[in-house]
């Protein structure tokens, strides 16, 4: 398996690692809960130098990341990211990402781990403009410092001007500026529904802005974070996981992601499907469930109608840390009663099936937002 650049301080920790998407990651360091509750109480710090890292530059990069994405690259000034889709011919999902806009000719594609060499190996196949297409990412170290108290944090790194920064919004500060490091891009743009920031650098350089950022924490009482806790702080947001919520089977207004799909914006990969299955309505939908007994709903539960008979599954449940009782997000038949918040529904968990009541997400909001 692959690892981090930060394989070693993540042992150091005590932290229990598993294989997540071919690298050695941390699942969790103290605990899932305690690690969830100090990102939503004070600040947590993740390792993510496993997602995927693809720059399509020159003259053309801009015209063929329109063609490549469902959304609408064009209203997207310098420094600022995106979060989009790119699917397939017949409208399936392939990824979600973010795309930052670095410069005219150069823009960052932010990829799932799991999903990198195949992403890369679709964008080299449907690149008719040639656009110059590099991936990076065994040479980018990424960094996610989430929580209400990031910002004071941060600040203590690379000043005032973090206050600044808006939602979607990215600085890539000079090297006088922060740290003495070059290629950095600091963003704000978050997957765990609170306030945070992320951390673009070179890979040599992730374990002294590791370093920095936990010595500056301290006395925020900024701990360090797995993979756990931001899957169950993830699912509190109520955001989509590739492979849980979004495959190559399942289309954006499946997902309740027709926002980020602009059929107006002119061609891209996938359009005509995508206007046909607008046009027919989706005949699935994911939707939130909120337990209304004792139970913790998991992916591949049943989901019941009142009258008893099956109507999808769960893709994502978790007893929320927040709310002290079972969410979960699922796929059930596009029918008013199974979608319209307020309705209840079942989950069969295990030899029991217990009450929901079907919610619109986030499950949880934060403060600090």
């Amino acid at each position: 398996m692959l690892s981090t650049p930060l394989y070693k301080t993540h042992l150091a920790l005590g932290a229990r690692m598993v294989d997540f998407a071919g690298y050695h990651m941390p699942l969790q360091y103290t605990g899932i809960i305690q690690e969830h509750m100090a990102v939503r109480n004070s600040a947590g710090l993740f390792d993510v130098s496993h997602m995927g890292e693809i720059f399509a530059m020159g003259p053309e990069a801009e015209a063929f990341v329109q063609q490549l994405i469902t959304n609408d690259l064009s209203r997207l000034d310098i420094g600022q990211a995106l979060y989009t889709l790119m699917c397939n011919e017949a409208g399936g999902v392939i990824d979600d990402l973010l795309v930052y806009k670095v410069n005219a000719e150069a823009f960052m594609l932010v990829v799932n781990a799991s999903n990198k060499e195949k992403d890369f190996e679709w964008m080299q196949a449907n690149n008719p403009m040639n656009a110059d297409l590099l991936d990076v990412s065994d040479q980018i170290g990424l960094l996610a410092l989430q929580g209400p108290r990031s910002m004071k944090i941060a600040s203590k790194l690379i000043g005032e001007q973090v206050y600044q920064l808006q939602n979607y919004r990215f600085l890539k500060p000079s090297p006088s500026d922060f740290m003495g490091f070059n290629k950095v891009i600091i963003s704000r743009t978050g997957y765990t529904g609170d306030i945070g920031l992320e951390f673009y650098v070179e890979s040599e350089n992730t374990q002294a802005l590791w370093d920095a950022i936990m010595e500056a924490g301290i006395e925020y009482d900024l701990q360090p974070v797995g993979l756990g806790a931001r899957d169950t702080l993830r699912i509190e947001a109520g955001f989509c996981l590739y492979g849980n919520e979004l495959s190559e089977s399942i289309n954006p207004y499946e997902a309740r992601l027709g926002w980020v799909t602009k059929l107006d914006k002119g061609e891209f990969i996938g359009r005509n499907a995508l206007r046909d299955l607008k046009a027919a309505g989706a005949k699935r939908q994911l939707i939130g469930l909120v337990m209304n007994e004792r139970g913790i709903p998991r992916s591949g539960y049943e989901v019941i109608a009142p009258s008893g008979e099956p109507i999808g599954k769960v893709t994502s449940g978790v007893q929320s840390p927040m709310l002290g009782h079972g969410i979960a997000l699922a796929y059930v038949e596009n029918k008013p009663a199974f979608t319209t918040p307020g309705h209840d529904v079942k989950i069969r968990i295990r030899s029991r099936t217990l009450s929901s009541s079907i919610h619109r997400p986030p499950f949880y909001r934060p403060k600090s937002k």
